[in-house]
């Protein structure tokens, strides 16, 4: 049997051992919260925590340790390795200790309603960046997601008709701060019915026109779309949700980008797309009218 006095000298060891990583802890987030320039509020909304219970494990004193979600929350978030968050690596470097992450999230059309809902309010207060796969998803008409989706099933048309409902009152929030990219073909393609939009009628083609141009005069200036030449520029379907994370969206899943060095590279992409766009949002209006009175 162990002897009372060994087992207290081994719940001192333990408890010691603790108390320096909390401390450790605490010291690494603190440089964390001044490197993002994050006040506790944002930081905890940022990897999905109450301030209050941000607040308990920095508080100087605590032994509290966050979960392990919410420690992989934080590494993510922040482009570092858990190693270096819990004091086992000792380097004074943020950027030797930083880790290139990528996950695949694998989606229906239901989950990824849900999965794009959250992405959203997480990074309310931020610049979303959306490069789309086709037209923004916002700004279509019922009749051309019929289409576009053949969508005979009435719970997908739902659940369809629900993400560009959710999608519009994001985008008319007076914090919402949204620039969309596209190419000016795809839009010109749309209006003379080519490519996937062929056979879809005149008349449905100019209401889907005239419909968008509505919607980017009231919406402006929370949501902005740019129009560059496809032909001097290319690039695929990706959100930026501010600094928090990045997704490409490549068909039945998403790849998300966590890592800092990444995200910073694909707002690099998206500034470039906005200066060399040959429509900005002060005249896309007029050329989406004009393509519609063609018809």
């Amino acid at each position: 049997m162990i002897s009372n006095a060994v087992k207290t000298q081994q719940d001192d060891e333990t408890h010691g051992d603790k108390r320096d990583v909390a401390e450790i802890f605490r010291d690494r987030m603190a440089l964390l919260l001044a490197q993002k320039g994050f006040n506790l509020s944002q930081f905890a909304k940022s990897i999905g925590i109450d301030r209050s219970a941000l607040s308990q494990f920095l508080a100087p004193g605590s032994t509290r340790l966050p979960r392990a979600e919410t420690l992989c929350a934080i590494a993510r978030t922040c482009g570092v390795s858990l190693d270096w968050l819990m004091g086992l690596i000792a380097r004074d470097s943020l950027d030797s200790e930083t880790v290139e992450m990528l996950e695949i999230q694998r989606v229906n059309h239901e989950s990824g309603r849900r999965i794009l809902s959250v992405w959203h309010k997480e990074a309310m207060g931020y610049k979303i960046r959306y490069v789309p796969s086709e037209l923004p998803d916002l700004l279509r008409t019922e009749a051309v997601r019929k289409f576009e989706f053949n969508l005979k099933n009435p719970d997908e048309r739902e659940s369809r008709e629900q993400q560009a409902k959710d999608q519009l009152t994001y985008s008319r929030l007076p914090e919402t701060d949204m620039e969309v990219c596209m190419p000016v073909q795809r839009l010109e393609q749309f209006a003379s019915g080519q490519g996937m939009w062929n056979g879809l009628s005149a008349e449905v083609r100019r209401e889907q026109l005239m419909h968008m141009a509505t919607l980017i005069d009231e919406l402006y200036p929370t949501f902005r779309l740019f129009l560059y030449d496809g032909r001097e520029v290319y690039s695929a379907p990706y959100t930026l949700f501010g600094p928090l994370r990045a997704a490409l969206y490549v068909g039945d899943m998403f790849l998300v980008v966590n890592s800092k060095g990444h995200i910073r590279a694909l707002t690099a992409h998206f500034d470039h797309l906005i200066r060399v766009a040959r429509f900005g949002p002060d005249r896309v209006a007029g050329k989406v009218v004009g393509l519609a009175k063609t018809l």
